[in-house]
């Protein structure tokens, strides 16, 4: 039962996830984005992702565990996402696992 609960706040925290990152390609492509731009992009996404093991290790201990790597990220998303200041640490990365 745990898990079900689980796998849908996971799914409810992709969700805007997605529209945004969605709303984002389009508007960057429709606006004539450059290439740099859309490297610009692309990078920060690997450095999310790269975070992906210190997001599970964070979540699977209650908090207790975090690494350099993640406060990063954290610090990264929450540069560049309004709606990231907002939100908790471990919101933040279930929505990493999310992704």
């Amino acid at each position: 039962m745990n898990r079900i609960l689980f796998a849908g706040f996971l799914l409810m925290i992709s969700i805007p996830t997605l529209a945004t990152s969605f709303a984002g390609t389009t508007a960057g492509s429709s606006a004539g984005a450059t290439s740099q731009g859309s490297s610009s992009s692309s990078n920060d996404d690997k450095v999310v992702l790269r975070a992906r093991d210190d997001a599970a290790s964070f979540v699977a201990s209650d908090g207790r565990i975090r690494s350099a790597r993640l406060e990063s990220v954290l610090r990264h998303l929450r540069e560049r996402d309004a709606s990231a200041k907002m939100a908790s640490d471990r919101q933040l990365a279930l929505a990493i696992l999310a992704r």
